[in-house]
């Protein structure tokens, strides 16, 4: 209790001290003015962000990056000392780039006014005149604008304010923040063409978390070594751990890291790894090669506590970033260059997956006294917080991952211009290929799939599909002119293996993209099959002791005429000349890869950027 009073008092201090200087009273955002029982509309954002662009021309910029469903515009902030407000010119003088970005989910929006009353006090007020000294920071107030727009007292029922709050999903009801692979969102395909203009250094992603009641006014979130680069982890482990959290908790604040508690109903059970992705904004980071902080606000703490949350722990990132600046630079260089470098490496695995790591450490839960009790409705236990009880815990932490299903990647990927979908995916992620501009017959290596199951529930728009099984088999194939090759000598390889490897989580396949190769178009009529089926009997005694195996451990297949008729037109060569199961894309290996260059180099356009 007495670190929620001093929260609430520290944020109540930290308003005035903002909200003094010269002409303050003119540059109090609007969610001060209502001393955050609110947060301004996205007509009111955008009036104050121009507002602070007439007041500080050099310093701050304001663009459109896109245009949602709805037809809103999708609005960037652009922030340098000296105008640099585009990324060659960051890039020539040294300065990395920094996204911020706030409501992917805009009913966790203290991202949004936090963001504005840093601008203002950089910008207009000078209480931090030299943060941006030697960085630019991009940043999007509202990410989600028509979920913001969407604004109801009842869409956060676990959380404390503002009076009304956005919509999780935006207008076509896609969280955005399960959309950085797939990529079905208007919204997420503009993010996209912004990260590639950037390419920022750094991202920091703020939300606000639901769950448990504990003393802390803010958790942290970074991905797990095993998914980073051993140079991007070492910075943000260093920046975040070593510099940015302690000097945030001495401005009077609490911090964790992300507590997912493995029983939510008993955080004496321990806290485990959330399960942080590619589709996650922090997990599409790792796969570009860059540090990302996610910020999770307590809900149950006053809106006017998080807000200040956020805008201490955010100015104290950017304070080290501009005091470090080469750090950073050198960190995601490195990171890119280890990437390319990787290509050339016939040992190499990457991992597609990962799983618990079966060693915890200790944790130290600041949490509150609670009591368990049987409820008759749920039949559950039902906890209840005593947040005037702060007790502390010892608890496991489970969090640590290590790698699972690991592949060695290709040279390169071969994609047969026929599958539109693939490389539009592609080209939606700045992923670099070479088109051939005739027909080409190539050897490579493929994936055969067999036995499908999907899920019975729809997600994000998709029945995901959940197993399968795969092979590799030895393809020639003649592919068509505009088919095309993607080298993996690329900073961005690893995103393309994570759509392309058809066992990665969130590979094209997964999302129901190629549903269409498990589908048989040619079928035959049972009075044929009837004919064939004796005639395979006949010719293939392995085939009918497989039949006759079937029969007996398969009551459902025995009892289904129609699936015992399929059984033999499965194994027929009318089935097998449908290519049923025969995944789309391609893997040359370095030789292949090298062969089909020196071979063919009038066969290859320029590479696509």
């Amino acid at each position: 209790m007495r670190h929620v009073l001093l929260a609430t008092l520290l944020g109540v201090a930290t308003m005035v001290v903002h909200a003094t200087g010269s002409n303050a009273t003119d540059w109090i955002t609007p969610a001060e003015a209502a001393h955050f029982r609110t947060t301004p509309s996205y007509a009111d954002t955008l009036v104050y962000l121009k507002r602070l662009q007439q007041a500080a021309p050099g310093v701050i910029r304001l663009e459109t990056f896109g245009t949602t469903p709805e037809g809103r515009p999708m609005t960037v902030v652009i922030a340098s000392d000296d105008g640099t407000f585009d990324p060659a010119t960051a890039r020539k003088a040294g300065k990395p780039i920094v996204l911020l970005q706030a409501g992917i989910h805009p009913g966790e929006i203290e991202g949004k006014d936090a963001g504005l009353m840093l601008l203002r006090d950089i910008a207009v007020t000078h209480k931090y005149p030299h943060v941006l000294d030697h960085l630019v920071l991009v940043y999007i107030p509202v990410f989600s604008v028509d979920g913001h727009e969407n604004s109801s007292p009842y869409h956060r029922i676990n959380q404390n304010g503002p009076d009304s709050m956005g919509f999780r999903g935006q207008s076509q009801y896609l969280n955005l923040n399960r959309d950085y692979v797939k990529a079905d969102a208007p919204e997420m395909l503009a993010w996209l063409k912004l990260w590639q203009h950037w390419l920022p250094d750094f991202l920091i992603d703020v939300h606000t978390t639901d769950g448990a009641d504990y003393q802390y006014d803010l958790t942290w979130y970074t991905e797990d070594p095993h998914k980073l680069d051993p140079a991007v982890s070492a910075w943000q482990h260093d920046m975040i751990v070593n510099h940015a959290i302690p000097a945030y908790e001495k401005r009077g604040h609490l911090a964790s890291i992300y507590l997912e508690f493995k029983d939510g109903r008993d955080p004496r059970k321990g806290i485990e790894n959330f399960g942080s992705g590619q589709r996650f904004s922090t997990g599409y980071a790792a796969l570009q090669n860059r540090p990302a902080l996610l910020i999770e606000t307590h809900m149950l703490k006053p809106y006017a506590v998080r807000v200040h949350a956020v805008y201490d722990l955010v100015e104290l990132m950017l304070e080290q970033i501009n005091q470090h600046p080469a750090s950073l630079l050198a960190t995601t260089a490195k990171a890119d260059a280890d990437t390319i470098a990787r290509a050339h490496d016939a040992q190499a695995r990457v991992p597609l997956t990962f799983k618990p790591d079966p060693q915890s450490t200790k944790f130290e839960l600041k949490g509150y006294a609670f009591t368990l009790t049987h409820s008759d409705i749920s039949n559950s236990e039902w906890i209840q917080y005593d947040p005037s009880q702060p007790k502390t815990y010892s608890i496991d932490n489970w969090n640590g991952l290590l790698p699972d299903l690991s592949i060695t990647p290709p040279a390169a990927y071969v994609v047969p211009a026929q599958w539109t979908t693939i490389i539009d995916k592609l080209d939606a992620h700045g992923i670099r290929y070479r088109r051939i501009d005739h027909p080409l017959t190539i050897h490579a290596e493929g994936y055969q799939l067999d036995d499908p199951s999907w899920a019975s529930k729809s997600f994000e728009g998709h029945l995901m599909l959940r197993d399968f099984a795969l092979h590799t088999v030895p393809r020639e194939v003649t592919l068509p002119a505009g088919s095309v090759i993607v080298p993996l000598d690329q900073r961005t390889a690893n995103v393309a293996i994570n759509l392309l490897e058809p066992q990665a989580p969130d590979s094209l396949l997964r999302w129901g993209y190629l549903d269409a190769i498990f589908e048989a178009k040619e079928y035959a009529e049972p009075r044929v099959l009837e004919k064939l089926a004796r005639e395979m009997l006949e010719k293939d005694p392995s085939l009918k002791a497989e039949f006759e195996r079937k029969l007996h451990e398969d009551p459902a297949f025995a009892a289904d005429s129609g699936a015992r008729l399929e059984f033999f037109f499965d194994h027929s060569p009318w089935y097998a000349a449908q290519h049923v199961g025969a995944y789309p894309v391609l893997r040359l290996d370095a030789a292949q890869w090298l062969s089909l260059q020196a071979a063919r180099a009038t066969t290859l356009a320029p590479p696509d950027l």
